[in-house]
């Protein structure tokens, strides 16, 4: 099953794209309540509109698939990792410490993007892309007690508490769906900031694209591999161009890992997005620019367009529009460090 929110004469609905048609959910359910339900409540939905014509994939736009909780980002690909050090350390590295655990962000979900969306940039000299595929987390009645929010006596769908301290197993039991992401990034910024030793955060949150639908889990069960990788191909063009290839297998971790380490001492809701990380290979431009050692391919530009392809998922378009300058922020004042106010 294919999960789509679109414009249509000037309303927005939600429901299912059905080969080259998008037929909306019976009874005014929505995709947050899709998710809530998990992919049982997906199916049942699913049987109800059994022969709806709906409208036409070409006479609608499509919107970002759901309205997210939140966001991680997570940094999962070995390769990409080596590519970005060497840009910004001036040699490849892969800190020992990122072998430990999957590392992640959070990101901003109210400027998400969807397909076909333009985005408009922050003044920036670097601006790339990211390829990932993001796991959307919804309800699912499989995962233990002991691991539901608020112990043996919480609910278990997580419908209303979401899980902490997932096991592996159970996190599968939630993973809903899978989507694209485009993490845009702007790199002169990033590296500012991140020499604080904090962030990503001005350097990212202009912009997260999700599209172009949600696929459900089940449907991309035939690409697991032997040890629960998701083995489907992603590619990334610029103006036609392909930069970058990679297959998602070669991420660190398998997402239910991904989920079960979100949720360590946390909470994971259905309505979460977990991004994969950018792909190897030319997963963004930062990467090439390391191992190039230049701004080889150029950073992106106004007018640009930016497609990715994922195996079993689709595509998502997005097109670079005009930076939008920002109000000036002074600088930070050098201050005395008196502890006590001066007697007036």
């Amino acid at each position: 099953m294919r999960i789509a929110r679109w414009s249509h004469d000037g309303a927005v609905d939600e429901g299912f794209v059905v080969d080259d048609r998008v037929v909306g959910f019976p009874d005014g359910l929505t995709v947050a309540g899709i998710l809530a339900g998990g992919l049982d409540a997906a199916h049942a939905a699913f049987a109800h509109v059994q022969g709806d014509l709906g409208a036409s994939l070409a006479e609608v736009r499509l919107l970002a698939p759901l309205v997210p909780a939140s966001v991680r980002d997570f940094v999962a690909f070995e390769e990409h990792v080596e590519g970005v050090s060497a840009g910004v350390e001036g040699k490849s590295h892969v800190a020992d410490e990122w072998y430990e655990a999957p590392t992640f962000y959070f990101t901003n979900p109210h400027t998400i993007l969807g397909p076909g969306d333009v985005l408009h940039p922050p003044v920036t000299q670097r601006l790339d892309f990211e390829l990932e595929v993001a796991v959307v987390i919804g309800g699912a009645a499989g995962a233990s007690t002991s691991s539901a929010t608020g112990g043996s006596d919480a609910a278990t769908d997580g419908s209303a508490t979401g899980w902490t301290n997932l096991t592996v197993e159970d996190a599968a039991s939630v993973v809903f769906g899978y989507t694209i992401m485009n993490d845009w990034s702007a790199r002169d910024l990033q590296g500012r900031e991140m020499k604080v030793r904090l962030g990503p955060a001005k350097g990212k949150d202009f912009g997260t694209a999700l599209g172009p639908w949600i696929v459900t889990a089940d449907e991309l069960e035939p690409f697991l591999d032997a040890d629960g990788f998701l083995a489907i191909r992603a590619e990334v063009y610029v103006n036609g161009e392909l930069i970058g290839e990679d297959l998602v297998s070669n991420a660190g971790w398998p997402f239910p890992e991904f989920v079960a380490y979100a949720s360590r001492n946390s909470r994971v809701v259905p309505g979460d997005v977990l991004g994969s990380g950018t792909v190897g290979n030319g997963g963004c431009l930062g990467e090439l620019w390391g191992r190039n050692g230049g701004l080889v391919p150029p950073p992106l530009q106004h007018g640009d367009e930016v497609r990715m392809v994922v195996e079993g998922i689709g595509e998502l378009v997005g097109t670079v529009g005009p930076a939008v300058p920002a109000p000036a922020v002074p600088h930070a004042r050098r201050r005395s460090r008196l502890r006590r106010r001066e007697e007036q």
